[in-house]
């Protein structure tokens, strides 16, 4: 139960291996959905397709023998709007609603986009239930484009659709801004002005309940999460310290990455991650990555570039608008080292990037010649 009249009616999935076909989700996930009962019966958002017929198991456990007069659909990603149709078929006389958009994609997927049974919403439009009255946000690329958020002035409820969502089922005992910011910069971090924009709507609302369609809701210490998303979608710094990432060959990189990290440690630097790209998660990895305000990449030079784990990591975080952060550079080249031209030229778009000007290049394995330029780097990279 949410509030008194606010039910939860949501799934958890533990058989799942890869969400969105590539996060490792170890504690599975949520698929949120909530019903609002008052004199009308709205209720908020499908589920993934594998469970339509716990869902509404779900939906009729809480009602008895009421029926919902409204679906409230805010986002079109099939993990919530998967049932969409079968919701039509069981409740007939349901009115469906939401954005002008989400409906162009209802007939995509459904082949209908329930013209004779619907109600199309845009912001400030309102919804009244009885003594439940929702307000409707638009929150466009928040992170597709037909996404709204809904008010409940009553209740003082925020439903947020998959901002402040997080990966992990509803019973995952684990920390919540862990698996909340690789959800989140792993799916949402490209669009940081789009949930700045939604920050700036939700500052204007007394919200004291937020339900995302991720991961738990949310009822104690809301600024604390309100901070933490201010934080990460306007691309801040969450930690001091320094975070290292890097690939190795035959070891001697990596050699040269653990001396770096000592060094980091004897500088005072408050925090050092160090993360192999080959072999840990990748997703977090790039959450690290805008985590922390200094980074350092290690890597191979590799068919005339650079080691293909790294390659793809740079992609990773450009693609989602990596920016405001200082980069130091080490580069291995048994003959021709180009690794650190190479990952700078990377970042040629991005906002706000700074380099050291200590760059580390090893010939081979790792030597006392090298030593100085790796205290340099570190010296550097903490000033």
């Amino acid at each position: 139960m949410v509030t008194k009249d606010i039910k939860y009616v949501g799934v958890n999935d533990r058989d799942i291996d890869l969400f969105e076909g590539q996060f490792v989700v170890p504690e599975g996930m949520a698929y949120n959905s909530y019903v609002i009962i008052d004199e009308k019966i709205a209720v908020m958002d499908t589920v993934d397709r594998k469970f339509g017929d716990e869902w509404l198991s779900n939906i009729k456990s809480v009602l008895g023998d009421r029926t919902p007069d409204y679906l409230i659909v805010q986002h079109m990603e099939p993990d919530h709007s998967a049932n969409i149709a079968i919701f039509a078929k069981a409740y007939p006389e349901a009115v469906i609603v939401s954005s002008d958009r989400a409906f162009k994609m209802m007939q995509n997927y459904f082949e209908t986009d329930f013209s004779d049974r619907r109600v199309i919403v845009k912001e400030g439009d309102t919804l009244s239930l009885g003594k439940h009255t929702l307000s409707f946000i638009a929150a466009p690329m928040v992170h597709w484009p037909e996404v709204i958020m809904t008010y409940d002035s009553f209740d003082k409820v925020l439903f947020s659709a998959d901002g402040f969502g997080k990966f992990g089922a509803m019973d995952a005992d684990e920390d919540w801004a862990c698996e909340a910011r690789r959800y989140y910069f792993g799916i949402v971090g490209k669009f940081g002005a789009q949930v700045q924009n939604v920050l700036k709507k939700a500052a204007g609302l007394d919200i004291e309940i937020i339900c995302p369609l991720h991961g738990p809701v949310l009822k104690e210490n809301l600024g604390y999460y309100l901070d933490l998303y201010n934080t990460w979608s306007s691309y801040g710094v969450e930690t001091e310290g320094v975070a290292i990432f890097y690939t190795s060959v035959y070891g001697n990189t990596k050699k040269a990455v653990g001396l770096l990290a000592d060094e980091l440690k004897k500088t005072g630097c408050p925090k050092v991650a160090v993360t192999d790209l080959a072999r840990d998660d990748m997703a977090e990895a790039v959450e690290d990555a805008f985590r922390y305000g200094r980074i350092i990449l290690a890597t191979t030079t590799y068919n005339g570039e650079i080691f293909p784990f790294m390659r793809t990591f740079i992609q990773e975080l450009t693609e989602r608008g990596y920016r405001n952060r200082k980069i130091g550079l080490m580069e291995n080249g048994s003959w021709m080292p180009v690794a650190a031209k190479t990952m700078k030229k990377m970042f040629e778009s991005s906002k706000g990037i700074t380099f050291t000007d200590t760059v580390v290049t090893i010939h081979s394995a790792v030597k006392s010649e090298n030593t100085d330029r790796i205290k340099a780097l570190a010296k550097e990279i903490c000033e």
